[in-house]
């Protein structure tokens, strides 16, 4: 885990998760944050929905895949803690259940330290990664020091993967996840969000070229495009769908939420 001391934490530099941290009403965000959030805002309107049903589905998710049996989760790109958080769903579950969060983001470094600090359990931890670097992500102590890679484990990337684009990464997106995928054991889980402009080209066109000139790049990707992320386990039903359509609650169903409100995919599937 990084050093407080050696890490600069450009609060000048607007950062997603700080952005999404805004989006969600969240307090651990800084001028340049909000600046470029309200641009994102203005680009597209929707996006306070978006960031809240992304959020909805990840605690929904949590949930089923531990009602299901899984005791072990790797959260990448998590962002500022925001409760319940992925560790509190799954804990509510099986207590003893095993939680690894990972980002690069110094601030969330900071919380993650304050929240492992109450959780001083041994299962929960916190590693500072980025996800664009797999290999380097995955030799983290605090990742093989919590999760036994020998018994399946949960992976999430939620909201994360539009974020890392074809040419910034060697393999893009895809490259990421197959790296990632190949590291864990039968049985495990892969669940993903990721923002999509099948239902609205133009205002995702908007929101990527705001973020871009933040300085955060990112790449929407279509239905097919996220589909193949999955290549190779098994999809749970029912499928890559708009987020609010994966298993929604009662309470879910009542906010009756567009497709183009929602603005991502998501999807979970089992490593056979």
């Amino acid at each position: 885990m990084a050093d407080d001391s050696t890490v600069d934490l450009k609060l000048d530099q607007a950062h997603s998760a700080r952005m999404y941290d805004y989006y969600l009403g969240g307090t651990t965000n800084f001028p340049a944050d909000r600046e470029a959030a309200g641009k994102a805002l203005a680009a597209f309107p929707s996006l306070l929905a978006t960031a809240r049903i992304n959020r909805r589905f990840m605690r929904r998710a949590t949930r089923f895949l531990a009602q299901q049996g899984m005791t072990q989760f790797f959260d990448i790109g998590t962002g500022i803690p925001t409760s319940p958080n992925l560790h509190e769903v799954a804990q509510e579950v099986t207590p003893s259940a095993r939680v690894v969060y990972t980002d690069n983001d110094p601030i969330v470094l900071a919380h993650a330290r304050a929240l492992l600090h109450s959780h001083a359990d041994g299962h929960t931890a916190y590693a500072h990664a980025d996800a664009t670097n797999p290999a380097e992500l995955l030799a983290t102590p605090e990742i093989s020091g919590t999760l036994d890679f020998t018994r399946p484990i949960a992976l999430s990337l939620n909201a994360l993967l539009h974020f890392i684009t074809d040419d910034g990464v060697e393999g893009g997106a895809l490259g990421v996840v197959e790296h990632l995928k190949a590291a864990l054991p039968k049985g495990s889980t892969l669940t993903i969000t990721h923002v999509t402009p099948d239902f609205d080209p133009e205002g995702i066109a908007r929101l990527t070229g705001a973020y871009r000139a933040a300085g955060t790049p990112g790449q929407a990707r279509a239905l097919a495009d996220i589909t193949r992320l999955f290549d190779g386990w098994d999809l749970l039903d029912p499928g890559v769908v708009p987020t609010q359509r994966w298993r929604p609650t009662l309470e879910d169903q009542a906010e009756n939420v567009t497709d183009a409100e929602a603005a991502c995919y998501a999807g979970i599937a089992r490593k056979p």
